[in-house]
């Protein structure tokens, strides 16, 4: 069978990808009559081209993009010829698609960067550029479009073709191959054309089919990821999954990571029975010769030479949200077939694609690409994406909504990863706890600026103490008085607030005290981050429910008023959000109970809950 390459088009809008998608499969005698007959009606009915066929109509599917004429979606489509097989992703060009452009480059092993002679280089065609090469493909044509409306003029293309090599030779090609085309009248997609004399390299399709694409996967030592424990009865127990790279044999020594477990192949399992080894990209089921403990997500690797597990990293960010990546706010993150939480620090920079500066940032907007060092919360096998895009990629998911918002890229593990571990103590959280006499507990009080948050956290503390119990009140204003002084009222630093705020007070619980926190918190991840850092029953979430329109009215403080003054930016209820719990331990109506009342409730609940 021939082999398979994955490519991409990219370029600004209206370059004329789809076009070219469309001439390759027609000028390759790919189409079928009926494919035709449709094509022919589409073109009369919805066409650019007048009496003639419009072959991006072959690949520009949705709707939207035929009354726009534009492609906003990531089209795939198969082909082949003699040569090669092909399946080519045509990625939009408006820069508010990165994220689409991205998705169709993740997997592809070339790409075809347009660009419209009469406008030569844009930058769109700078931020393809980049983006392709950041993703990984080494191998890159320019295609040098309508060149017929510019007399197919050597002196352009030649122009053109010096502008862009100049700009990929600070990036990480292997290769960049220039074409001049006209994607409308075929020039030099397929075969060449009597309109370019001049040029004697090689077409379009030529290109694609003679293009070496180095399969260093195939090279190396074995990786294979663990995608399912398989266990259909007591007498066995396997683990399916594929084949990364290299070739896995039986009687391997493999080791299991994240971990140092050992164990050797035993049988090497696929529905038409057992092999004696399975090459790159093969799913099969694996039999160890050795009840080792091995779950979805785990590596097998060759027990000399295997990558490195850490759960801390360097990482090329590309962000793929209309809501900013928030420093400190918890994610999940999808590597391999394991997913794990996930924080990003405060971005080393921002990369800007048109002049490939370096640009300071806060947060990454959607679109945007820079790199920052993050974190998950556990170790994972890894290897840096250059050597494996398996292994060294991730997504980053919404932690409420599970919904991908951003893609990352491994370039090495932080050397905190593996030089800082836990020092285990003699006198732990337990032993503090029988000391005080009751249970570690913290008790998070969340709600509008005005809710009487304080009030009924003071009164708690007071009526816990009085009790003889071991407290801490942790209120707002006043750690932003000492700790988070440097912090803003950005949703960045609010998210860092609570991050440092929840990690006080984890530690204040291990001290084995009942810590009172006291803080609007607005984000339910980041109350969500605050109850995962300490153990299951030791996290009490009080709502202190009370009306926008009750606590601008009691506004203490004057500070709603100054708000509606436009005086205060960012005051949460007014121009920033406040996303109320959803099941919280406790509610508390300030409307119907007064400050004592409420308080004795948050004390009525913990004796419930069995902290003391």
């Amino acid at each position: 069978m021939a082999e398979l390459l994955r490519f991409i088009t990219c370029g600004s809008v209206d370059d004329g990808k789809s076009t070219l998608i469309g001439r390759l499969l027609y000028e390759s005698k790919l189409l079928y009559a009926d494919h035709l007959a449709a094509l022919a009606a589409d073109s009369k009915r919805v066409g650019t081209r007048g009496d003639d066929l419009d072959f991006a109509l072959l690949v520009d599917g949705l709707a939207a993009e035929r009354e726009q004429g534009i492609t906003i979606d990531v089209a795939y489509r198969f082909f082949a010829t003699e040569a090669r097989r092909f399946i080519v992703a045509d990625t939009p060009g408006h820069e508010q698609y990165t994220r689409n452009m991205v998705t169709g480059a993740s997997t592809a092993d070339a790409a075809v960067i347009l660009l419209d002679a009469r406008r030569g280089m844009l930058s769109q065609t700078r931020r393809h550029a980049h983006l392709v090469s950041l993703l990984g493909i080494r191998h890159v044509a320019l295609a040098v479009n309508k060149l017929d409306l510019v007399d197919y003029s050597p002196e352009v293309f030649a122009s053109i073709c010096a502008e862009f090599r100049a700009f990929a030779a600070e990036l990480d090609f292997d290769e960049v191959t220039c074409v001049p085309m006209s994607a409308v009248d075929g020039a030099n997609v397929v075969a060449h054309s009597e309109l370019t004399p001049w040029y004697d390299g090689k077409t379009l399709l030529q290109w694609l089919e003679s293009v070496e694409v180095g399969d260093n996967a195939t090279d190396g030592p074995c990786r294979f990821l663990v995608q399912w424990v398989n266990r259909p009865d007591a007498d066995f127990r396997g683990f399916s999954g594929r084949v990364l790279r290299g070739t896995l044999r039986q009687g391997d020594k493999i080791r299991v990571l994240p971990g140092d477990r050992m164990s050797t192949v035993d049988r090497i399992v696929t529905m038409d029975g057992d092999r004696t080894d399975a090459p790159t990209g093969s799913s099969v089921t694996v039999v160890l010769a050795d009840e080792v403990d091995v779950s979805r997500g785990d590596v097998l690797a060759m027990a000399d030479d295997p990558p490195g597990a850490a759960d801390a990293f360097q990482a090329h960010l590309v962000w793929l949200n209309e809501a900013d990546l928030l420093p400190g706010r918890p994610y999940l993150a999808k590597i391999g077939a394991r997913t794990v939480g996930f924080t990003a620090d405060l971005p080393k920079y921002r990369i800007e694609i048109d002049s490939r500066r370096r640009a300071p940032a806060k947060v990454l907007r959607l679109n945007e690409i820079g790199v920052a060092n993050v974190h998950f919360d556990a170790p994972v096998p890894y290897e840096s994406y250059r050597d494996s895009r398996d292994l060294g990629s991730f997504v980053v998911l919404d932690r409420l909504t599970n919904a991908t918002v951003g893609a990352g890229m491994i370039d090495f593990a932080l050397r905190r990863s593996a030089n800082v571990r836990w020092q285990q103590v003699t006198v732990d959280k337990h032993a503090r706890a029988e000391r005080n006499g009751h249970r570690p507990c913290v008790v998070w009080l969340t709600g509008l600026s005005g809710a009487g948050k304080s009030t009924i956290a003071d009164l708690v503390e007071k009526a816990l103490h009085a009790d003889g119990r071991h407290t801490f009140l942790l209120d707002g204003d006043n750690v932003r008085h000492g700790l988070n002084k440097d912090l803003g009222f950005t949703d960045a630093d609010r998210v860092e607030n609570i991050r440092r705020i929840a990690e006080v007070a984890a530690l204040m619980a291990d001290a084995g005290l009942i810590v009172l926190v006291s803080f609007i918190s607005p984000f339910r991840a980041e109350r969500a981050l605050a109850r995962d850092l300490v153990a299951d029953g030791e996290f009490c979430e009080v709502y202190v429910d009370t009306p926008l329109s009750v606590a601008e009215q009691r506004d203490p403080k004057g500070l709603y008023a100054k708000a509606r003054r436009g005086e205060l930016a960012n005051f949460t209820g007014i121009d920033s959000p406040y996303e109320p719990p959803e099941n919280p331990e406790l509610r508390v109506d300030t409307t119907t109970l007064s400050p004592e009342r409420a308080a004795g409730a948050v004390v009525t609940k913990l004796r419930e809950l069995g902290v003391y």
